[in-house]
């Protein structure tokens, strides 16, 4: 987490409060950190972060959609920022898709 928040930081934002959320409690086998946090501003973001070998996908890209609305159901609450951060390799697609559906995707991380 504290990388996390140390990249934020460099970016010039800053949050209040920020949680990790397990994907056992969504029901998933994945591995990827799951973030709710809240900025100074009191803007709620989600923010997953996937640190892979492998490709990301647009099939990924779905799976994380369907992730996030499990997120909202959990949380009961509609964040007004969604990110995925990430450090693997990125389909174009994949990226296209998540930006298509309101995502930022940042791939500078570490």
């Amino acid at each position: 987490m504290k990388e996390l928040t140390t990249y934020y930081t460099k970016k010039n934002i800053l949050f209040k409060n920020i949680s990790l959320i397990e994907p056992k409690v969504l029901g998933s086998r994945k591995k990827i950190e799951i973030y709710t946090a809240t900025d100074i501003k009191s803007s709620y973001w989600a923010i997953f972060k996937i640190d892979s070998k492998s490709r990301f996908i647009r099939k990924n890209a779905q799976e994380l959609l369907e992730l996030y609305e499990k997120l909202k159901e959990y949380k009961d609450h509609n964040f007004k920022y969604k990110e995925l951060v990430i450090t693997s390799p990125l389909c174009s697609k994949a990226k296209t898709f998540l930006q298509e559906n309101d995502w930022r995707v940042r791939v500078d991380f570490m």
